[in-house]
């Protein structure tokens, strides 16, 4: 320095950022907050059970897991903070107000570090690993759910116009609609009293159970079957089964009375379960975003915390 020359006291000595410190803190946090969900995927696979009455409930779970989030969020970010503000250059020309700042910008800074880097881990094997744990546990727990929701999926797959074939839920309610009692039923009889050949009586069976398939599905559920409609399906059921046409009409009528509450039924059952999953999901966003802002606010108290300690 020249002889008469004033210092120049603005400049710090040394920087307001310690990047090796919130290196440090970040990775201790990424660190710790990866075995910590292991260790939660591990005991949640362990408490869940595909048998009833065994093991925790879906809602017992979610529970749990929103604590565990929220517990390995406090202790990562703590220990991460913590080390951030432990492991900075003491700032000696620095204000006490400016110290408690820059020891709440390192903890938060360190905070970020350790998210970024557990969302990179978690999408790479790491992340499979855990994730197909968590499906795993989730498939247990919901399995009621999962096969309600495939019975619910191949009925509307089923549900197309013109199937013929002898699957899907119209087939049952169709083949209900030609019953009649084997002990007293007579062979079919063609117009010249001779029986009709059987394979015949076959395909026309089969041309027969289409055609009220069709006509079944062709109708919405919220509407009745049209008066023509059971007039044509009762002729056919009356040839196949020996009742009157009255009869055979108020079988028609009450069948697909069954078939449409049927449907109905896997309509809801449907919605309940898409209605159930997106409630599921937003409160698990919900729940994270909660997690990670305590997780900052924890980081951040932490650091100065260490940071006091550090200049003590």
């Amino acid at each position: 320095m020249l002889r008469g020359s004033i210092a120049d006291n603005t400049r710090p000595l040394s920087s307001a950022v310690s990047w090796g410190a919130i290196a440090a803190g970040g990775a201790a946090a990424a660190s710790l907050s990866l075995i910590l969900l292991i260790l939660g995927v591990g005991l949640g696979l362990s408490s869940v059970s595909p048998w009833a009455q065994d093991g925790l409930s879906a809602a017992t779970l979610g529970v749990s897991t929103i604590v565990w989030l929220t517990l390995t969020q406090l202790l990562a970010s703590g220990m991460g903070g913590y080390l951030a503000g432990r492991l900075r250059t003491k700032w000696t020309d620095a204000r006490t107000d400016e110290v408690y700042f820059r020891d709440t910008a390192h903890g938060f800074l360190a905070w970020a570090v350790a998210t970024i880097a557990t969302a990179a881990l978690l999408t790479s094997v790491i992340g499979s690993i855990i994730g197909g744990g968590v499906q795993a546990g989730a498939q247990v727990v919901g399995g009621v759910a999962s096969t309600a929701s495939s019975a619910v999926g191949s009925a509307a797959a089923s549900a197309g116009m013109g199937r013929d074939d002898e699957g899907g839920p119209m087939g049952y309610f169709v083949d209900s609609l030609f019953r009649r009692d084997a002990a007293t039923a007579a062979p079919v009889m063609g117009t010249d009293g001779m029986q009709v050949d059987t394979a015949a009586s076959e395909r026309a069976s089969g041309r027969d159970t289409a055609e009220v398939s069709r006509i079944f599905m062709n109708v919405s559920r919220s509407e009745p079957l049209p008066p023509e409609d059971i007039r044509h399906v009762g002729q056919i059921v009356a040839q196949r089964t020996g009742l009157s046409q009255p009869e055979a009409e108020r079988r028609v009528s009450e069948v697909y009375a069954k078939a449409q509450a049927k449907l109905t039924d896997a309509e809801v059952a449907a919605r309940e379960t898409a209605d159930t999953a997106r409630k599921a999901s937003a409160y698990s966003a919900l729940w994270l975003f909660v997690s990670l802002l305590v997780g900052a606010f924890v980081a951040s108290l932490a650091a100065t915390f260490g940071g006091r300690r550090r200049d003590a």
